[in-house]
């Protein structure tokens, strides 16, 4: 005879393990108004406010959570989860071409810490905390 309690025990813990081992990682969460706004702020949002450079050239504005996650008028900036497909990451990381690396031209790099950082809170979720 199948022992359901044996099995259903196993199930559960199968499913809770990743979920607490994700809570114990010792990664403190990140705060899309405490950690990455400030980031944003301070490298991209000189084009991409309303009636910016960038904003006027891609329809990305940078000013709240809500535009960044509307993305441009091709599409998403921010995949949730997804650190390698995000399109922030790709273009402030150097990825993509030259071109169109971010921030342009002269202005500053975004610094290696801030991009981790922006990792880090697209890796957990992109949340708008």
């Amino acid at each position: 005879m199948h022992d359901y309690k044996k099995t259903s025990g196993k199930i559960i813990a199968a499913c809770v393990f990743p979920l607490v081992m994700a809570a114990c990682s010792g990664e403190p969460e990140i705060s899309f108004s405490q950690d990455v706004k400030p980031i944003l702020d301070q490298h991209c949002i000189q084009c991409h406010e309303v009636g910016g450079m960038g904003e006027v050239a891609s329809g990305l504005n940078l000013t709240s959570y809500e535009g960044l996650m509307k993305g441009t008028r091709s599409g998403p900036m921010v995949i949730a989860g997804d650190t390698e497909g995000s399109n922030l990451l790709v273009l402030i990381e150097g990825r993509a071409d030259p071109s169109i690396k971010m921030p342009h031209g002269s202005n500053k790099p975004v610094a290696k810490q801030d991009i981790q950082t922006i990792r880090s809170w697209i890796g957990q979720g992109a949340k708008n905390n």
